[in-house]
């Protein structure tokens, strides 16, 4: 019996492509939140480091490996955002739970993206050679309100299967891939 099954995983085949929301079954958002969800993460513990250590020679690099963290975050979170909008304005209809906890979950992250801008821009026109308590408050906050919203977004995709499409013969005892589109064949 095969253990290993890539090529159903990789393919696009039998995926309309749906433009800045992605391929269907294979949506560009949620990929990207994981880069700024992870330099949010990194960035908060840099900053508590570096807020710890800094009397250490080593404080001061903690907290410039915390502010890099940041920015390429924030970067990242400009192509999510795009695609998350996308999302929005092309799978939501108006008057639905879905739309509501979209809008929850959007607005948090738009919060979160202000925080981050702002927390960028304090350590870019401050003087500090470590983390300043106000700075590690701040990243803390973006940390806590980024993990409220990356909640939302799951309970999107796990509780709403928001742009999931699933193939249901892929829980039936089989040796054949199944890919989108296609039955399994007997």
């Amino acid at each position: 019996m095969r253990k290993f099954s890539f090529r159903p995983a990789v393919t696009f085949k039998g995926r309309k492509f749906n433009g800045l929301r992605g391929f269907a079954g294979k949506p560009f958002h949620p990929p990207l939140t994981d880069v700024p969800i992870g330099a949010y993460t990194i960035a908060a513990a840099l900053d508590v480091i570096s807020f710890i250590g800094k009397s250490k020679p080593w404080g001061h690099e903690f907290f410039q490996a915390a502010t890099f963290v940041f920015i390429g975050g924030a970067l990242v979170s400009l192509a999510t955002a795009l695609t998350g909008f996308w999302d929005w304005l092309k799978s939501t209809e108006k008057g639905t739970q879905a739309r509501r906890t979209v809008n929850a979950h959007a607005w948090t992250m738009v919060t979160m993206t202000v925080l981050v801008l702002v927390d960028i821009a304090v350590r870019w026109f401050g003087t500090y050679t470590t983390t300043p308590i106000a700075v590690l408050i701040l990243s803390l906050v973006i940390a806590v309100v980024m993990t409220f919203g990356s909640t939302i977004g799951g309970e999107l995709v796990y509780d709403y299967g928001f742009n999931v499409e699933m193939t249901g013969a892929v829980w039936e005892k089989s040796e054949t891939d199944v890919f989108p589109g296609e039955e399994q064949q007997h």
